[in-house]
C-alpha cells in the first residue's frame, strides 16, 4: 500500500469501514485467480472482492463487453427501453425456477433484498418478517432489521417486526445433538410453535448457507419443510441467493435447489457474481407479486446498459465452460484436502460447506469457544505467504471464509491448501 493511503483513509471514511489486515492491502489489478499488490506482491484470490470475483480476474469477455458496451451508451435510466436489461432479465427468469417470473434489477444484493422485502410486505399487507439467526442481509435499514448476526446489525431501531427461526447453524445451538431427522423436525416444531404466537408474518427470508455468519447451512431440505407449513399459511419464502447462486455450491445452480422438493421460493434475490465486480442485484418473483405495487417506480442505476452487458457476458461465460460442474468437483477436492489437515490442528472445530463455498471454524483447542484471534492471525499468515482468504461467523468472526472464483483450477486449490496449512499450523 502507498505509504499515506491508509491515513487518508481513515480521515475521509468512516471509523467503521472494515478492513482487512494489520497493515490494509491495496490491490492494483488481477489476472485469473490472482491479484497484485501496490508493492507488487501476487496473491492466490480465494475470496474473490468477498464472492463477487465470480468467473476470473480480468476476464477478457467480460471486460470486451464492457468497452464495447460503453463505447455506444453507459446508462439511460429504466424509464428507456433497454436492450441488454431485457435480454438478461429473460436469461435470469428462465434459470430461475419461478413459474411467470419477473426480474427487477439493482446495484447491490442490500437493495435487492431491501425490495424483496418490499414487495413480501406490501403483497401481504403485514410488516412482520421471519429470519434465521446467524443471518445476514445487508447493510440497509430494513436490512440490518432482518439480520440475525449482532455483529452486522448496528441498530436494534427498525421498520419490521422481526422474528427469529432456528436452523441456519446445524453444529451449534439446542438441537445440534440431534441427527439431520430429528433436528429438522425439532426447527419445524419451533417454527409452528412461534407463529403461534404472532400475527401472520409476510415472509421467511433466509441465505440457503449463511455467508457472513460463516458458510453455515441446515441438512439438505429443511427449507422444504419450512416450505410446507409457511405455505399452508400463505407466507412467501423469500431465497437471499446474494452470495450462493449461479453454481457456487456445485451441486445446484441454486442453493434453494437443495431445499425445493416443494417448488421454488416466490422471490429470490441475487447480486455479486453476476457482475463479476460490476455492480448488479436483483429480484425475481412470480408475477403477481412483483406487479402488487401500486404506485409508480423506477431505478436510476439498477439495469445500466454496461452492467448488463456485463452480466450477459459473465454469464454466459459461467454456462458455456460449465464453472457449476468445476465447482463441484475442485471443490470436492479442496474441501477433503483441508478436512485432512483440519485432523492435525487442535484449533480447528469444522471444516463445512460445498462446492467453493468452504468454511473453517476455529475455537479454542478442545473447547467450542470462538478464537476470533485465531483466525486473524491465520488471515495474516495465509497472507504472508501469498494467499487471501476471509472470515466471518455469528461467534466472534472465528471462521475462515474459502471462496475462490469458479474457475479455480486443481493446481492452485492444492497451492492454496497448502499456503493455507502452514497458516493454520503456524497458530
Amino acid at each position: 500500500m502507498t505509504p499515506d493511503l491508509f491515513g487518508r483513509h481513515r480521515a475521509v471514511l468512516p471509523d467503521w469501514l472494515a478492513l482487512y489486515y494489520e497493515d490494509p492491502l491495496e490491490i492494483t489489478h488481477g489476472e485469473g485467480r490472482h491479484v497484485w499488490d501496490a508493492a507488487g506482491n501476487r496473491y492466490l484470490d480465494f475470496f474473490g472482492g468477498i464472492l463477487t470475483t465470480m468467473t476470473a480476474h480480468a476476464l477478457p469477455e467480460v471486460a470486451k463487453a464492457v468497452g464495447e458496451q460503453a463505447g455506444r451508451i453507459l446508462h439511460s435510466s429504466t424509464l428507456y427501453l433497454n436492450r441488454p436489461m431485457v435480454e438478461l432479465a429473460e436469461r435470469v427468469a428462465c434459470l430461475s425456477g419461478i413459474p411467470d417470473a419477473r426480474v427487477f434489477f439493482t446495484t447491490s444484493g442490500t437493495e435487492a433484498n431491501d425490495t424483496a422485502l418490499l414487495l413480501a410486505t406490501a403483497y401481504r399487507r403485514s410488516n412482520t418478517i421471519l429470519a434465521m439467526r446467524n443471518s445476514y442481509h445487508g447493510r440497509s435499514f430494513s436490512a440490518v432489521g432482518v439480520t440475525g448476526n449482532r455483529g452486522w446489525s448496528p441498530t436494534s431501531l427498525s421498520p419490521l417486526q422481526t422474528l427469529y427461526v432456528h436452523g441456519g447453524v446445524r453444529t451449534r445451538g439446542p438441537y445440534a445433538h440431534l441427527d439431520d431427522r430429528e433436528f429438522t423436525d425439532a426447527c419445524v416444531d419451533d417454527l409452528k410453535d412461534l407463529l403461534g404466537h404472532t400475527r401472520a408474518p409476510a415472509a421467511l427470508i433466509a441465505e440457503p448457507v449463511q455467508g457472513v455468519g460463516g458458510f453455515t447451512s441446515p441438512p439438505d431440505g429443511l427449507y422444504a419443510a419450512f416450505r410446507e407449513v409457511l405455505h399452508e399459511r400463505g407466507i412467501l419464502w423469500i431465497a437471499d441467493e446474494v452470495q450462493t447462486g449461479w453454481g457456487r455450491t456445485g451441486e445446484h445452480f441454486w442453493g434453494w435447489q437443495a431445499h425445493g422438493q416443494n417448488g421454488p421460493p416466490d422471490i429470490v434475490t441475487f447480486a455479486k457474481g453476476i457482475g463479476n465486480g460490476m455492480s448488479v442485484g436483483g429480484v425475481v418473483a412470480r408475477a403477481e407479486i412483483m406487479n402488487c405495487l401500486d404506485s409508480n417506480s423506477i431505478s436510476t442505476f439498477g439495469g445500466t446498459q454496461v452492467t448488463m452487458a456485463a452480466g450477459l457476458a459473465n454469464l454466459a461465460y459461467l454456462l458455456e465452460h460449465d464453472l457449476q460442474g468445476n465447482a463441484r468437483r475442485v471443490g470436492g477436492l479442496l474441501l477433503e484436502r483441508l478436512r485432512a489437515v483440519a485432523a492435525r490442528v487442535p484449533h480447528v472445530r469444522e471444516v463445512r460447506g460445498r462446492g467453493l463455498m468452504i468454511g473453517v471454524e476455529l475455537t479454542r483447542p478442545g473447547t467450542d469457544e470462538a478464537a476470533p484471534e485465531a483466525a486473524s492471525a491465520v488471515l495474516e499468515e495465509a497472507r504472508a505467504g501469498g494467499l487471501l482468504i476471509g472470515k466471518g461467523g455469528g461467534h466472534d468472526t472465528s471462521a475462515l471464509r474459502i471462496a475462490p472464483p469458479m474457475s479455480l483450477t486443481v493446481a492452485e486449490a492444492e497451492e492454496g491448501a497448502a499456503i493455507l496449512e502452514r497458516a493454520l499450523r503456524s497458530v
